[in-house]
């Protein structure tokens, strides 16, 4: 005999816009430690907290829990495992894709200064407005 509350789908959500910790918990059908490692383990699980501290799910982080429990508790899924899968899916990549480039490069803005003579005309175009203002 199974849970009720390990049997929850994503329609059966309450439509809130947070819910804390023991809420999250008690709808996925596991500990809240359990859930507090998860948040270490899946980029997925993301909660805010409040002023005084608490954990505050969305619903996306409420369905990602639901998913996570899925593949590790029904699919037989490892916690690495899970973290691919999920990361795979997250970012399918396009097939028309650029080729990566393998050094970062700056763009042209921050490596190559303007010539003397043009900031000498952006000076001389900012004192003209600094002149009409006063």
């Amino acid at each position: 005999m199974t849970d009720p509350a390990a049997q929850t789908s994503v329609e059966e959500i309450p439509d809130k816009l947070y819910f804390r910790i023991g809420e999250v918990s008690r709808l996925a059908g596991i500990k809240p430690y359990v859930l507090r490692f998860w948040e270490t383990e899946f980029a997925a699980i993301m909660p805010r907290k409040s002023g005084t501290g608490h954990r505050l799910y969305r619903r996306k982080d409420v369905e990602a829990v639901l998913e996570i429990k899925r593949l590790l508790y029904d699919k037989r899924f490892t916690i690495e495992g899970a973290r691919k899968f999920l990361e795979g899916r997250a970012k399918p990549a396009p097939s028309h894709a650029p080729a990566r480039k393998t050094e970062r490069q700056q763009p042209a803005l921050f490596t190559e200064f303007p010539p003397a003579e043009a900031l000498n005309d952006i000076r001389r175009e900012l004192r003209e407005i600094l002149d009409l203002l006063q």
